[in-house]
């Protein structure tokens, strides 16, 4: 990968290694957007109103985060790749896998399944980026710490 420019205090190699862990968790970010928005137009039943409206926030914030994302991989000289094609090829993760019209406990328990992951790969990209850039470590943990308060809301619903 090519770099535009490098950060001051940060070398190429370093670089590079973050906007490639940057690059995958904006391909996560961008899906998971996708996959709450599903979410609020299929689930059914139950508590449907206060579910369907709890995710569209929710859409809104991960959409700011994988924004803001792309505005560090580019800030540090990288081009994010916001394609669609990108959150296919940039996948290591599970696909979310539900489909259709299911109810709220269903859509909200694959939901809290599918925040486990990202949480999970999330904290391994914050471990990686602290040897390699504390600035992007930093946005990351503040990522985590409003996804986990989203699956607490999920959670909450359920119990």
């Amino acid at each position: 990968m090519a770099l535009t420019f490098v950060v001051p205090g940060l070398d190429e190699a370093a670089s590079e290694k973050a906007i490639a862990i940057l690059q995958n968790r904006l391909s996560q970010e961008q899906e998971a957007a996708l996959v709450l928005k599903h979410a609020h137009w299929n689930v059914t039943g139950p508590n449907f109103i206060a579910v369907h409206e709890m995710l569209d926030p929710q859409v809104e914030a991960v959409l700011g985060m994988a924004d803001e994302t792309a505005e560090r991989i580019a800030t540090m000289g990288g081009a994010p790749d916001g394609s669609a094609d990108a959150i296919t090829r940039n996948r290591t993760w599970k696909p979310f896998d539900l489909e259709g019209r299911h109810s709220t406990e269903e859509y909200l328990q694959a939901l809290i399944e599918y925040y486990d992951a990202m949480i999970i790969d999330d904290r391994k990209a914050i471990a990686e980026l602290d040897e390699l850039d504390l600035v992007s470590s930093n946005i990351m943990q503040d990522h985590v710490q409003e996804l986990e308060k989203f699956q607490w809301f999920m959670r909450s619903h359920l119990a």
